[in-house]
């Protein structure tokens, strides 16, 4: 099967090269797509370097519009499973292996990785991400109609029937519960496999606090009732 990593960036010319060197060590397999989202600094450049396909947002556009045009160019190439994949160092790619198990076998049309499955890997998690990720993951699953434990999990995996299901239309961080919701709106079959995160002092300031929070929530709710009419 063929599997096609995506990975969203923006502004990462410090981390792009290693998470893609870190993702080939770990996965060699896969055809990456890198999705720069209207970047300022080096990190089309350094992407260039590693050998990558990249597809290039002329303005800065949001992490829900990167995914969006990474997935479509996914579904363009012909994979059967694609795969997304933060770049900024907090993914470890020898968890895909298992991450696409679950599709690989027939048992799930998307695999979400979890922080929340092992004692170990929940304990790495700052403690105000920890309490956030619980809490829209709650909202979420109320919404959704899921029961998954991580829905701000940037590492995730859809096959050809979920990804083509999938309507992004959350321009920012929301679009993590979006593609949740999405997924449970349409009945797909969710599996979770526990991974690994890193997080150093970047990472850390970049996870969702309360004001991002209320608007992932206000977001998927008005999504909702809209879908309602």
């Amino acid at each position: 099967m063929k599997v096609v990593i995506v990975m969203p960036a923006y502004n990462e010319e410090k981390t792009i090269r290693q998470s893609l060197q870190s993702l080939k060590k770990g996965f060699p397999k896969a055809e990456v797509i890198v999705v720069n989202d209207g970047s300022s600094d080096k990190t089309e450049e350094f992407a260039l370097k590693e050998g990558v396909f990249v597809a290039t947002h002329v303005i800065n556009r949001g992490l829900g519009a990167t995914l969006a045009t990474g997935i479509q160019s996914a579904l363009r190439k012909k994979a059967d499973i694609i795969v997304t994949f933060d770049a900024d160092l907090q993914h470890v790619g020898k968890d895909i292996e298992n991450l696409i198990e679950p599709i690989k076998k027939k048992r799930a049309n998307a695999v979400l990785g979890s922080r929340f499955l092992r004692k170990e890997d929940l304990e790495m998690m700052p403690p105000v991400t920890r309490f956030g990720n619980w809490f829209l993951t709650g909202f979420t699953n109320f919404l959704a109609g899921t029961k998954i434990t991580d829905s701000q999990s940037g590492l995730r995996a859809f096959d050809k029937k979920s990804a083509k299901a999938l309507s992004i239309v959350c321009d920012r961080y929301d679009v993590s519960s979006e593609i949740v919701y999405e997924l449970g709106r349409y009945g797909m079959k969710i599996e979770e496999v526990p991974i690994k995160a890193l997080y150093d002092e970047r990472s850390k300031k970049k996870g969702t606090n309360v004001r991002e929070g209320v608007k992932i929530m206000y977001g998927i709710f008005l999504k909702r009732l809209w879908l309602r009419k």
